[in-house]
């Protein structure tokens, strides 16, 4: 008689309970730390949770499909613990080579769901599965392009993390460049730093395409998102980067003293934005 064949939640009560028995309270608070947001953590090291994941894998890759991994997915996602969404993710990941298009609507609703509520499981999932994704169905990109605009968050985040492992190689650098710029005016430090990691990975392969396209979009680029992105500047580079892209403030000033005087006429005078030198003054009366 054959063993019955394992249901998502099957493996998702032997992966929680493998975890649970896994658990280091000390280490879980430490891990929660490194978070703004609100997480839960087992406790559990990275390098014992792709071995359960492995070990997981084993019970289910002969009588599997991509479908079934997404279930489990549509399981463990759903706890508050970072390693069981990391478990489901990683289960997930070695199907890559059945991945069918129709894996993209259950990833842009779990990260729009909320599913994926942190950076660490947003980055650790789209960076190995949506790259995955996107070498076997290119098309994609333009649909994950646009995910820059959703208003939530962590689909913000996943449209640029989706491509960091193909950028490190050159890949897809013209959407990756749209993507970065059309994210900038984005308030938000999570999303600045994601870009920034993006940029940081175009640039290996082409630093020069990396430097004209800080250099073209200057001011406009986040604080935050330029100094990632140049990490791997030399020295004296990274200073010229940070420089020359700040934002003329005297320049901006006189403009706008300029406009006030324009509008309301030369005997205006208006409050600078900043403190103007008397020949400064004298130029824009």
């Amino acid at each position: 008689m054959t063993d019955r064949k394992l249901s998502p939640a099957d493996v998702a009560r032997k992966a929680r309970a493998a975890l649970k028995a896994k658990a280091d309270p000390v280490r879980a608070r430490g891990a929660e730390r490194y978070f703004k947001e609100t997480v839960k953590c087992y406790g559990v090291p990275a390098p014992e949770i792709h071995a359960l994941a492995a070990e997981l894998y084993g019970l289910i890759k002969a009588d599997w499909t991509e479908a079934e991994a997404v279930g489990l997915c549509d399981v463990l996602f759903a706890d508050a613990e970072l390693e069981a969404k990391a478990v489901g993710g990683l289960v997930l990941g070695r199907f890559k080579k059945a991945y069918t298009p129709a894996l993209f609507s259950s990833v842009k609703s779990w990260l729009a769901d909320d599913r994926l509520d942190n950076w660490a499981s947003v980055d650790g999932f789209c960076t190995d599965a949506m790259g995955a994704f996107l070498k076997r169905y290119p098309a994609f990109a333009e649909k994950i392009k646009a995910w820059a605009f959703h208003r939530n968050r962590w689909v913000k985040r996943a449209s640029l993390v989706s491509f960091i492992k193909l950028a490190r190689k050159g890949e897809y650098l013209p959407v990756i460049y749209e993507i970065s710029a059309s994210i900038f005016p984005v308030e938000d430090d999570l999303i600045h730093k994601a870009n920034g990691w993006l940029l940081r990975e175009a640039g290996k392969t082409d630093p020069g395409r990396l430097e004209q396209f800080l250099l073209a979009h200057g001011p406009a680029i986040p604080r935050t998102t330029l100094r990632y992105a140049i990490e791997r500047f030399p020295e004296l580079k990274r200073k010229a980067l940070l420089r020359d892209t700040r934002q003329n403030v005297k320049t901006a000033t006189i403009e706008v003293v300029q406009e006030m005087i324009k509008k309301k006429g030369r005997n205006v005078h208006p409050v600078p934005l900043y403190p103007i030198k008397k020949q400064e003054a004298r130029k824009v009366r």
